[in-house]
């Protein structure tokens, strides 16, 4: 179990994709980056490819990735819309949407960011073990802080809908199920992460107004730096192949090193809090994922 503690890795909330790289080669890696094709999951493909990785992007819409990646080597395309479970096969993340429901009747956001990524997982779950030394990278998010999972009503069919709840739950579950998968996939040499990028101006926005939007970014700058593409994609890179987290996993990250656990009640937005690394937790939402989703993960 790695202890949920900065590791003081010499990088910081500045350092970039390509810096966090570094001279590796990860020539025949295979990575698959899902939303790959736009804002930071972009420049994680940007940064992977020019490390030598056989980048697999998952895009919802084909018709716009191609021209997104046109001239970054080592690209492939597939569509991915984690949305349709029958289509588990491509994925962008989704932030404070209004209340929609997928074909299961399961809120939106807690059913892309979560179970898709979850249904994701188990499906590549074989050849993950295979790869003797696979990492998997889940984004979560600052936006955690809001809330935790709700057990008792996950998808609002009885507590009236907020988004920013309903964001922040789906984002502490990110954090839960990388601490889950860890605990499974250690013995097989699959390491899992949880990321915070950034306050970052991306696509994610395009469900909010713009008064929405130009108050998130007053409220973000207050508190952070705003981010570039470059440097919020920085976090997945170094957690996804850096020598420093070897042998290590099931840590929430953010600003390129472990995050510092804090309390619930801690005043400031970074940190990771109690709720999004509680085993019993990540535990209990591993069996209502497997229910949610009709998959079993077999390890």
């Amino acid at each position: 179990m790695t202890r949920q503690a900065p590791i003081h890795s010499g990088f910081g909330e500045l350092t970039t994709a390509r810096e966090a790289v570094g001279q590796r080669d990860l020539r025949g890696v295979i990575a698959i980056v899902t939303g790959g094709h736009a804002g930071i999951g972009l420049e994680t493909t940007r940064a992977l490819s020019g490390a030598g990785t056989t980048v697999i992007v998952g895009a919802r819409t084909l018709d716009k990735a191609p021209a997104a990646l046109a001239g970054i080597a080592r690209v492939e395309v597939e569509a991915l819309d984690l949305f349709d479970p029958a289509s588990i096969d491509a994925f962008a993340g989704i932030m404070a949407t209004p209340l929609v429901r997928d074909r299961r009747g399961f809120e939106s956001q807690l059913a892309t960011n979560h179970l898709g990524h979850f249904q994701l997982t188990a499906r590549l779950w074989p050849a993950l073990r295979k790869a003797s030394g696979a990492r998997v990278v889940s984004l979560s998010s600052r936006g955690h802080r809001r809330s935790g999972v709700d057990f008792a009503d996950p998808h609002f069919e009885r507590r009236p809908y907020d988004k920013w709840l309903a964001y922040g739950q789906s984002k502490t579950a990110n954090a839960l199920f990388a601490l889950a998968l860890d605990a499974r996939g250690e013995a097989h040499r699959v390491r899992a992460f949880s990321v915070h990028p950034g306050s970052i101006i991306t696509e994610l926005m395009r469900s909010m107004s713009d008064e929405e939007q130009r108050a998130a970014i007053a409220a973000s700058r207050k508190v952070s730096i705003l981010k570039t593409p470059e440097q919020g994609a920085a976090t997945s890179v170094w957690c996804a192949m850096s020598p420093q987290l070897e042998g290590m996993g099931g840590v929430y990250c953010e600003d390129v090193d472990v995050a510092e656990a804090v309390p619930a009640d801690f005043p400031e937005q970074r940190g990771v809090r109690p709720w999004a690394m509680d085993r019993d937790l990540a535990e209990r939402l591993w069996t209502k994922s497997e229910d949610w989703t009709g998959v079993p993960f077999s390890v």
